[in-house]
């Protein structure tokens, strides 16, 4: 009897100390999310609020600050989980060029450094253009007598390093591009089955970042071929970003956010209006998904590759930014028209994108035919919100926002900041706000409640 006496005792210590332990790592999980240091704890985080998770208590999102009791559900970060690849990048999406949208296979080392100058010289790289990413065909079309993957004699004859070292030379990174396949989507070696040799030999070159695509890959899941190239590139020691190109096809936001930086949600874009809308709406589906550390892939940029028009690449780039995407430039930087510059160079729409509150922005209003006038927005840093208005329309036509929609209380007064024009546009709006949008173009503004104004003054 007094040894079962003794047991509960014990046993009853335990579980006390237990929840003691737990409660100290829900505080440590809670802490390092405030501080967005993101590293493999090996816990799963408990469900929390936007306002909770990426803000200070006393940021002032939340009923009685001008926000509504619905602001969270709209605003939605639920399923955004633990960051677990363990590398501390991606706090923010990447940003850079890559060579694939505009030159495909047509690529050269010389085409990667004038990248790289053109980057600089132009103040794209200032702006946060950094990484310089080589897409398919700069590898032979076999490896080598030891089983290694060799640069192009033809295209990169002085190898993957020295280019490296050149990138490097200028403040940028430089990125490289393999397969989770036996090849390429354009046929050259793919790095199935030989993940850690590759990554070893990535990182020999100083690579800072892997795109690492999907083709010819025997059927195995997504799921089973992606995560041998996190540890692989972990254990090289050097940190790399790693950018997964599944495609979408097993919906890699329900578990790519423990395997790399980022994750492309959809197929290939193209340089059609067609093509971007479709694909803004099907990365729009994982919204509460993304966060610093992992960020949903929409594909890379097209902006002025010809195919659409200074609006619609307008709205291309507001929407990408809005929806925290990776600004990955897929045009020509060396030969840049005034407008493409203009769209990329926006400095207000870029901070969006790269706002510290890691929030994905998403669709949260629709109307007329088709859905066609579209109110797109997203919380900010600062109790702001980003709201896009977009025209997908035929004609002109007006888009109203209302409070409601925003998650905003009717009688909150907001100001209201224009960042296409530069310029701020009203004061002590209420209720809604409204305003005429051009067919395929797409406003964009910062509505700042004047609760928050007077919080940070």
């Amino acid at each position: 009897m007094e040894n079962k006496k003794k047991s509960e005792e014990t046993q009853k210590k335990r579980q006390a100390e237990m929840g003691m332990y737990k409660m100290s790592i829900c505080s440590v999980y809670i802490m390092m999310v405030l501080i967005v240091r993101l590293t493999d704890v090996g816990i799963e985080g408990r469900e929390v609020s936007v306002l909770e998770k990426h803000e200070i208590p006393s940021s002032g999102f939340g009923s009685g600050n001008g926000f509504t009791k619905s602001f969270n559900s709209i605003y939605d970060t639920s399923r955004y989980g633990i960051f677990q690849l363990n590398n501390g990048l991606a706090l923010t999406p990447q940003m850079g060029w890559n060579s694939w949208n505009f030159f495909a296979c047509n690529i050269t080392e010389d085409l990667i450094r004038e990248t790289a100058d053109a980057l600089i010289s132009t103040g794209l790289a200032d702006l946060g253009y950094i990484y310089v990413n080589i897409d398919d065909c700069w590898s032979t079309a076999s490896r080598n007598s030891k089983g290694q993957l060799v640069p192009d004699p033809k295209t990169f004859p002085s190898g993957i390093k020295a280019l490296a070292d050149y990138v490097h030379g200028k403040g940028l990174k430089l990125g490289i591009y393999s397969d989770a396949g036996v090849f390429t989507c354009q046929v050259r070696p793919g790095s199935l089955f030989h993940e850690t040799d590759d990554a070893q030999l990535f990182a020999s070159w100083d690579v800072d970042y892997l795109k690492y695509d999907n083709c010819f890959n025997l059927g195995i899941p997504p799921k089973k071929r992606y995560p041998p190239m996190r540890d692989a590139l972990n254990a090289t020691g050097r940190t790399i970003f790693y950018s997964l190109c599944e495609w979408g096809v097993e919906d890699p936001a329900l578990w790519a956010r423990a395997v790399g930086n980022s994750w492309r949600t959809t197929d290939d874009i193209n340089d059609t209006w067609a093509s971007m809308t479709t694909i803004a709406d099907l990365n729009n589906k994982w919204a509460s998904y993304a966060g610093p550390g992992g960020w949903n892939d929409p594909d890379m940029l097209e902006v002025g590759n010809g195919g659409m028009t200074y609006q619609e690449y307008r709205a291309h780039f507001s929407i990408w930014a809005l929806m925290k995407a990776p600004l990955l430039v897929g045009c020509d930087v060396r030969n840049m028209t005034a407008e493409t510059f203009e769209i990329l160079s926006n400095k207000e729409v870029i901070a969006v994108n790269q706002d510290s509150l890691g929030v994905q922005g998403r669709k949260v209003y629709v109307a007329g035919e088709d859905d066609c006038l579209q109110v797109w927005a997203g919380p900010l840093s600062g109790n702001r919100l980003v709201v896009a208005f977009w025209n997908r329309c035929s004609k002109a036509a007006t888009i109203t926002a209302t409070w409601e929609a925003l998650g905003l209380e009717s009688s909150t007064s907001v100001s209201i900041r224009d960042l296409w024009q530069h310029k701020d546009l009203k004061e002590n709006v209420v209720a809604s706000f409204g305003a005429k949008v051009d067919s395929h173009d797409c406003h964009m503004y910062i509505f700042t409640p004047n609760t928050a104004a007077h919080m940070e003054s």
